[in-house]
C-alpha cells in the first residue's frame, strides 16, 4: 500500500465533510504514500509528490479539490 498516487478514484469524495474518514477512504482510493490537507488562504510548499495526495477544502470544511502532487 502507497505508492504513486492516482487522484481520479477519489474524485467522488469532493463535496464531502473534511475528516479522518474522508482522508482514509481519498488515500485508499488514490493508493497515495501521504495525505495534505489545504485549507482556504492556506499557503503550500510547490514542491512535487508523485506519492502525495492534496486534498483542498472551503470555508465550510468541504472538500473542493482533490489532486496529486
Amino acid at each position: 500500500a502507497g505508492g504513486p498516487c492516482g487522484a481520479g478514484p477519489a474524485q467522488g469524495l469532493i463535496g464531502r465533510a473534511v475528516d479522518s474518514a474522508v482522508g482514509a477512504e481519498a488515500m485508499r482510493l488514490s493508493g497515495a504514500q501521504t495525505l495534505r490537507w489545504i485549507g482556504p488562504g492556506q499557503a503550500v510548499t510547490m514542491d512535487y509528490r508523485p506519492d502525495r495526495l492534496n486534498v483542498e477544502y472551503d470555508e465550510g470544511r468541504r472538500v473542493t479539490a482533490i489532486r496529486c502532487g
